[in-house]
This record gives structure tokens, sequence and C-alpha cells, in this order.
């Protein structure tokens, strides 16, 4: 028989016992509840100890505790997906010895969530267009390439001029990228980067706001939308737990799965 473990979601300041419902990860229906220790508390739900699946199914449900949580706590600092404690006393140790740093956190990120917007060109043909009219060495590159007919040396200029487009892009996905984060700057606590997929995709990036300016973010989107709509497409999402803002790490390492 399968050993029940603690699988932790979150963090949040309550002196209470609380319980969100049957939506614990792994599908079994767990009931997602809270273990306290002086008026800090870990949302966790009964998961087993030696089994545990990475899949977008569980990544998705410790998603959507945390946002059931965030229904009705102001201040959640999530966990990382994949802790699981072994028992309700290792988490009150756990708390116990953290309690500062935890308490700190809580009240640094108080009433804050975060938005996620990744946009993209809607016609590349136009963007290499650009590129090859902003950039003079590239045009004489392509005069050289065109003359050449020795076969070496123009395949050594193709990967040269190839080396200077990708450049060009990224240069210009970074310049895109500035230029909507300026139009969020009034609105926006702090933002962070991540990777962009694709040659069309510009940005990829994540902002912290306050709660109550969601409505704000939302009309900056407005305005965006409408100044570029022939030029880029836009999606985002929130608000969400602030995992691009915090990756809290719970020790010991073993609760990591």
């Amino acid at each position: 028989m399968q050993k029940d473990g603690k699988y932790v979601y979150c963090i949040i300041a309550t002196s209470y016992e609380c319980n969100f419902g049957p939506i614990g990860i792994g599908g079994r229906g767990d009931l997602v509840s809270t273990i306290g220790f002086q008026g800090l508390s870990m949302v966790v739900s009964d998961h087993p100890l030696d089994h545990f699946v990475l899949n977008p199914e569980n990544i998705l449900a410790h998603q959507k505790v945390i946002e059931a949580v965030m229904s009705q706590f102001n201040s959640v600092i999530p966990v990382r997906f994949g802790t699981v404690a072994a028992t309700p006393d290792e988490i009150r140790n756990l708390l116990d010895r953290r309690y500062s740093e935890l308490s700190e956190l809580l009240e640094r990120f108080e009433n804050k969530v975060e938005y996620n917007l990744k946009a993209s060109w809607r016609n590349m043909a136009v963007i290499y267009k650009e590129i090859d009219k902003e950039n003079t060495g590239l045009k004489k590159l392509r005069s050289k390439i065109e003359g050449l007919t020795d076969e070496e040396k123009r395949k050594n200029l193709i990967v040269e001029a190839g080396h200077i487009i990708e450049q060009a892009l990224q240069n210009k996905k970074e310049f895109e990228a500035e230029e909507i984060v300026t139009a969020f700057r009034k609105t926006v606590v702090a933002y962070k980067h991540n990777k962009t997929t694709g040659e069309a995709m510009f940005m990829n990036s994540a902002f912290l706001i306050n709660k109550g300016r969601e409505v704000e973010f939302d009309n900056v989107m407005i305005d965006l939308g409408e100044k570029f709509k022939d030029r880029s497409d836009y999606y985002y999402t929130g608000p969400l737990p602030i995992f691009n803002f915090i990756d809290l790490r719970i020790l010991p390492e073993k609760w990591e799965l």
C-alpha cells in the first residue's frame, strides 16, 4: 500500500484551518486544506510519496489550486511544482525555521498578481524587408553574393549574411519588446522577459501588478492592439500566481520529487 505525504501548493498567512475543496493534484479528488504554524500556513493535499507524475494535467492542477487560494487571500506565495512533505510535522517545523523569511515574502507580495504577455509579428516578409532596408552592410553583402562565381566563397558569404540577419532580427525583437514595456511602465510593479519561440514571436514576458489595476492593464493592451493591429498579434493571460517573480524552494530537497 502506498504511503501518502502532503503535496504543497503555496503559503498563505492565516491562523484558521481552510478547506478549498476536493481539487487536489493527481486526479484522486483529494481535499485541499491547510497546515499552519503561528499564523502561517501551507496549502496542501494528500499525495503518494513515491509516485509523482510530471505531466500537463498535474502542472495545470497545481496552478488551479493556487488560483483558487488567490480568490480568497490577498497574499499567496507559490511553492515549486512537485514539492511533497512526508508528514504534517515536517511542514510545521519548516514554517517555524523559516518563519521570518516567509512572513517577509508574504508582506512584500501582498496584493500582487502576474500577467503573461506574448506578442508575435503577423507577416515575417515585412519584417525581413525592414531588416534589408535598415542594414546597409547586408545590402552590400547580398550584392557580393550575387556577383560571385566561386561557390566556396559564395557559401561563406551566405553564412555571414545569415548571422547578420539573425542578429538584426534579435535586435528588432528586443527593440519592439521594450516599446511594449514602455507602455506599461506606469501600470506594472516589475516585469521579466522569458525566452521566445520561433522567428515571429518577439516578446514573451511576465508583468507583476497590484490587484485593482487589472482594468488598467486591459486598457493598455487594447491601446496596443489598436496601435499595432496591422503588424502584431497579442495574447495575454491573468491574473495568475506570481510564478515568474518568486521561485520558492522548500528544503530539505527530498521534498522535491
